[in-house]
């Protein structure tokens, strides 16, 4: 099994954190979330992943409520999706979860 994990600054007060893993070329498991650092510390904004052994979007607000998007896509196909949507959307998200809105 091979694993792959950083965490990338995207400017200002914004990260976005990735880790997987493979077998055998297959993905198996995926994290990929955008977060802000609120008051000094980081605060989830928008994340992928597949726990509850389905492909999910977790969409939070400032004050913690979540919403969550069941994706129909192959793990392989989130982990995709995931990494293009925060890396050509992490400003707009972070602009809505600091006015208080769902990204």
């Amino acid at each position: 099994m091979s694993e792959k994990s950083y965490t990338r600054a995207l400017g200002g007060n914004a990260r976005k954190r990735h880790s997987h893993k493979t077998d055998k070329g297959k993905v198996v498991a995926f994290v990929v979330q955008l977060e802000v650092k609120v008051g000094g510390s980081w605060k989830p904004v928008i994340r992928y992943d597949c726990a509850h052994d389905f492909a999910h979007a977790d969409r939070y607000n400032i004050r913690g409520e979540t919403l969550q998007e069941e994706l129909h896509l192959s793990y392989a196909e989130c982990l995709t999706l995931a990494d293009e949507d925060i890396n050509f959307n992490w400003e707009l998200y972070a602009d809505r979860f600091l006015m208080g809105e769902f990204p």
